[in-house]
């Protein structure tokens, strides 16, 4: 997302310069790592504060643009380099976690809280982060819908995958990492065994540490299921998707999953839990089914109804085709980037 961010902010005629690769991405909760890691940003932005003013006034930065701020990965440097400038400040996908105020992530969600309290503008990605977004919403911030995109472009065109099986096919692209993918995979293979008197063959794209977890969670079910590994070639993951006919995934704790999206560009519907922001990019009963979190016999139910009724699917396919056309593109995304932008930089240049 952070590539077809850069992509997007181009085509609106606001060309990104990446000003920073530090990673204040802390996983394990660890508060030495998240001092050290905040001691590094603010010396970063202090040696961008003073190379952006040694600039012409017309080459230096008009606009600051983080991408993705929570409290396992705040930004210490945006803000201060917006103050010392004065620029706006915006975010793009930002989420607020109010529980995270104490415990092993403290230091990082008070810069996350700051940096979200800071930003001119948020970019709100889904549904679910608005909620506490508009909650805690400083007077001074705009909050302005940007949904899931992609970059319809960027996919090669496939040669069909030959099929010689009048049985549904059904796919999941997903790493194999133990925690919440593998809960996924878990009650995928839970929610099959419940379906396994029906006709269906799944096809499995992914690889990781949990692959034989992964592996034997499938096995009872023979041939009937394939995995492919990791498919680095797009033109052979557009096949897959492609020639599908079902997309499934149980996407426990996804923020939205950007696999959904693509699957419904290429005209394969979902059947995916309705976990955080996922019913943002997957319209329920018009490009697919969602079903309650972690329920298996309700996520083994929309399977059977579809599995049952083709004419459904390929009503569902032609919506969700039409769906990443006509509101997912990156063409969308930077004119919803432009109208959000432009009033901002306006101000500046005032």
């Amino acid at each position: 997302m952070a590539r077809l961010l850069m992509k997007a902010l181009d085509r609106a005629g606001f060309p990104p310069a990446l000003a920073s690769e530090i990673r204040t991405l802390d996983k394990a909760g660890d508060a030495e790592v998240q001092q050290r890691i905040k001691e590094q940003s603010l010396e970063a932005a202090s040696r961008l504060i003073t190379h952006s003013r040694r600039l012409a006034a017309d080459q230096r930065p008009c606009l600051w643009f983080t991408y993705h701020v929570y409290y396992k990965a705040p930004d210490w440097i945006g803000p201060a380099v917006a103050d010392a400038l004065h620029i706006p400040y915006v975010i793009a996908e930002g989420s607020r976690a109010a529980k995270r105020a104490q415990g092993p992530w403290a230091l990082n969600h008070q810069g996350a809280e700051a940096a979200l309290d800071r930003a001119d503008v948020i970019l709100v990605m889904t549904a679910h982060d608005r909620a506490a977004l508009e909650t805690a919403r400083p007077s001074h911030q705009a909050l302005i819908d940007l949904p899931p995109f992609l970059d319809v472009q960027e996919w090669p065109e496939a040669a069909p995958l030959p099929r010689d099986d009048f049985e549904p096919r059904l796919l999941t692209v997903a790493m194999m990492r133990d925690g919440d993918k593998l809960a996924s995979y878990r009650l995928l293979a839970a929610a099959l065994n419940n379906v396994r008197l029906q006709p269906w063959t799944l096809d499995i794209v992914g690889d990781g540490e949990a692959r034989g977890k992964v592996i034997s969670l499938f096995a009872p079910f023979g041939p009937r299921v394939r995995f492919h590994g990791q498919v680095e070639n797009k033109a052979h993951l557009r096949a897959l998707y492609e020639q599908a006919d079902l997309f499934v995934w149980p996407a426990v704790n996804e923020a939205y999953g950007m696999v959904l999206l693509e699957a419904q560009r290429f005209g394969c519907p979902v059947v995916a839990g309705a976990y955080g922001g996922v019913a943002s990019v997957v319209e329920h009963e018009t490009t697919g089914l969602l079903t309650d979190p972690g329920d298996t016999a309700a996520f083994a139910d929309a399977l059977r109804t579809l599995l049952f009724d083709e004419d459904r699917r390929k009503r569902l396919a032609l919506s969700a085709r039409r769906f990443v056309a006509e509101e997912r593109g990156l063409d969308h995304a930077a004119l919803r980037l432009r109208a959000a932008l432009t009033p901002l930089l306006a101000k500046v240049e005032a």
